[in-house]
C-alpha cells in the first residue's frame, strides 16, 4: 500500500513537471462565422461612403439645395476665415458701484443691439475687467457696425421748460426705427416701468412742449420732440424723419446711451474675407496632406491593424464634421482649425497605444485573439487618463478664455470626445473582425513572438497564460453571482421588515 501511495505521488509529480516544460498547448481552433463578419463589413462600409457623401458632397433635392457638413453654409466660420469687423471698447470709469454686473449688462445690450439690427453671428466678449471686444464677421459694409454701435454714451430726456430730466438711459428697454402708415419713418421707445410711471407723469403735465435728448456731456441734443399727448403706455414714437436710414441713426444713437456702462473706442479694424478664404485653403491642403501620411504610417507600421484603424480615422472624421455643422455654438477659427489637428492627431494616438499594448501582449505568448481582448482592456485605463486631462484642460480654457482661444477649446473638446468613442468602439470592433477573418497570420498584423513562444503558433495561447485567462473570467462571474445573491438578500430583507412593519400591533 505503501509502494503503491509513494508510487502515486510521483507520477502527479512528474506530470507537473511535464506541464511546466511543455512550453505550447494548442486548443482546438474556434470557427468563425465568416460570413456574418464579412457582411458586417460590408453594412460598416456601405455607412461610411452615405457618411462621406454627406459630409462632403453638396447635393440638390428637387428646390432644395443640400451643403454638407464640411462648408461655410454648414459650419460657422470665424472672423479671421470669412472677413468682417471687430471693435474693442474700454469702460470710461471703472469706479463705481456693481462695475462687473454693469459690465455684463453693457455686453448684454450691445449682444441685443447688434442681434435685432440683423447680425446675430456677432460674438461680443470680455477683455479682462474693463474691455469688450465685439466682432461681426461676413460683413457687406464693415464700417455701418460701427455706426449701429455708434459711440457708447448716455443717453437723457429733458423738459426744456423746466431742464428737467425725466429718463436717462436705464429706463429704455429698447428703441427701434420703422415705418407707419400714417406718420411715416418712426422711432418706437420702449420703456421699463420705472421709465413708464417718470414719462407719464412728465408728457401729462407737459403737452405742447418740447423734451430734448442729449447724449452724454453735449449741450446739443440730437432730437427735441414736441410732446403731443399723455404718453401712460411706457410706450412712444418720434415723428418727423424723411428717410429710414435717418430714424434707424437716431434709434441707434439712443440705444447707444442705454449701456449701463460708458464705452470709449481703443481699436477698431476690417478684415479682409480674401486672408480668411487664403488660411482656410491652406488649412484644408495640410489637414489632407497630414492625414494621408498618417494612414500611410499606420497601414506601414501595424499593416491590417493600421488599416481598421484608417477606417476608423475616417469615421471619425465624418463624425467630427457632423457635430461641428450641428452644435450651434461652434464657430471655426484659425485656432479651431488648429484644435481640429491636433484632435486628430490625439485619435490616433489612442490607437497606437492599443497596437503596441496588442503586440506586447503577443510577444508574451498570447493568440492573437486573446492579445486583441487583452490589448484593448489594459490600454483603457491609460488612453482615458490621457484623454481626461485634456478634457479639463479644455474646458478650463472655455470658461477663462475669450475669443479664438475658447473656440480652440470646443473643437478640440469636441474631437477628443469623438476620439474616445471611435478608438474604444469603433477601432475594436473593426479590428474583432479583421481578425474573426484571419487569427492565425500573424504576419498580417505586424505581430512577433519572443523567443521564449517563437514556436507557438499564432492562435495558440501558452497553458500558463490559457490558465490565467480561465480564472479571471471565474472570478468575474464569482463576483456576479455574489452581486446577485447579495441583491436577493437585500430584496428578502425589505420584504421581511415591510411585512413585519405592516401587521398591527
Amino acid at each position: 500500500m505503501d509502494d503503491k501511495n509513494s508510487l502515486t505521488e510521483i507520477e502527479k509529480e512528474q506530470d507537473v513537471k511535464a506541464i511546466k516544460k511543455a512550453p505550447v498547448v494548442a486548443p482546438a481552433r474556434k470557427a468563425v462565422k465568416k460570413k456574418s463578419t464579412i457582411t458586417k463589413l460590408v453594412l460598416i462600409g456601405i455607412a461610411l461612403l452615405v457618411g462621406a457623401i454627406f459630409a462632403f458632397v453638396p447635393m440638390r433635392f428637387g428646390l432644395t439645395q443640400y451643403h454638407p457638413f464640411l462648408s461655410k453654409e454648414s459650419i460657422s466660420l470665424g472672423l479671421d476665415l470669412q472677413g468682417g469687423v471687430y471693435a474693442v471698447y474700454q469702460a470710461t470709469n471703472t469706479d463705481t458701484d456693481n462695475f462687473d454686473a454693469k459690465m455684463e449688462g453693457t455686453r448684454s445690450a450691445l449682444e441685443n443691439l447688434l442681434s435685432t439690427q440683423g447680425y446675430p453671428e456677432a460674438t461680443i466678449v470680455r477683455e479682462g475687467s474693463d474691455r469688450i471686444r465685439v466682432e461681426v464677421p461676413d460683413v457687406d459694409d464693415p464700417s455701418g457696425i460701427l455706426k449701429i454701435i455708434g459711440k457708447p454714451t448716455s443717453v437723457k430726456f429733458v423738459l426744456d421748460d423746466t431742464k428737467e430730466t425725466v429718463i436717462t438711459g436705464e429706463n429704455v428697454v429698447s428703441a427701434d426705427a420703422y415705418y407707419d402708415p400714417q406718420s411715416g419713418y418712426v422711432v418706437r421707445l420702449v420703456l421699463n416701468a420705472e421709465g413708464r410711471k417718470k414719462f407719464a407723469d412728465a408728457t401729462t403735465n407737459n403737452q405742447g412742449k418740447t423734451m430734448s435728448i442729449y447724449l452724454g456731456d453735449s449741450e446739443t441734443p440730437i432730437s427735441s420732440p414736441t410732446i403731443n399727448s399723455a404718453i401712460t403706455n411706457g410706450e412712444a414714437i418720434i415723428t418727423g424723419f424723411k428717410t429710414s436710414a435717418e430714424a434707424q441713426e437716431r434709434a441707434n444713437q439712443i440705444m447707444s446711451g442705454t449701456f449701463d456702462v460708458a464705452l470709449e473706442l481703443k481699436e477698431s479694424q476690417t478684415i479682409s474675407p480674401t486672408l480668411g478664404e487664403n488660411a482656410m485653403t491652406y488649412g484644408l491642403i495640410a489637414g489632407i496632406v497630414g492625414f494621408v501620411l498618417v494612414i500611410a504610417f499606420l497601414c506601414l507600421i501595424y499593416r491590417m491593424l493600421g488599416v481598421a484603424a484608417s477606417f476608423a480615422l475616417v469615421i471619425y472624421v465624418i463624425i467630427y464634421l457632423f457635430f461641428l455643422a450641428v452644435l450651434p455654438w461652434v464657430q471655426l477659427t484659425l485656432p479651431g482649425i488648429a484644435g481640429i489637428l491636433l484632435s486628430i492627431g490625439m485619435a490616433v494616438d489612442a490607437n497606437i497605444i492599443i497596437f503596441e499594448r496588442i503586440k506586447d501582449e503577443y510577444r508574451g505568448g498570447k493568440s492573437i485573439m486573446a492579445a486583441y481582448h487583452a490589448g484593448f482592456k489594459k490600454a483603457l485605463f491609460a488612453i482615458l487618463d490621457s484623454n481626461v486631462t485634456t478634457v479639463i484642460a479644455c474646458i478650463l480654457l472655455m470658461l477663462l478664455g475669450t475669443g479664438s482661444v475658447g473656440g480652440f477649446a470646443l473643437t478640440l473638446l469636441v474631437g477628443v470626445l469623438v476620439s474616445l468613442f471611435t478608438a474604444l468602439i469603433v477601432s475594436r470592433l473593426l479590428v474583432k473582425y479583421f481578425i474573426n477573418l484571419n487569427s492565425y497570420n500573424a504576419k498580417l498584423y505586424n505581430l512577433k513572438r519572443s523567443k521564449q513562444y517563437e514556436n507557438l503558433e499564432a492562435d495558440a495561447t501558452d497553458a500558463a497564460i490559457m490558465a490565467d485567462m480561465q480564472r479571471e473570467q471565474q472570478e468575474k462571474e464569482q463576483l456576479k453571482e455574489e452581486k446577485l445573491q447579495d441583491k436577493k438578500r437585500n430584496k428578502a430583507a425589505r420584504r421581511s421588515k415591510n411585512k413585519e412593519g405592516g401587521e398591527p400591533a
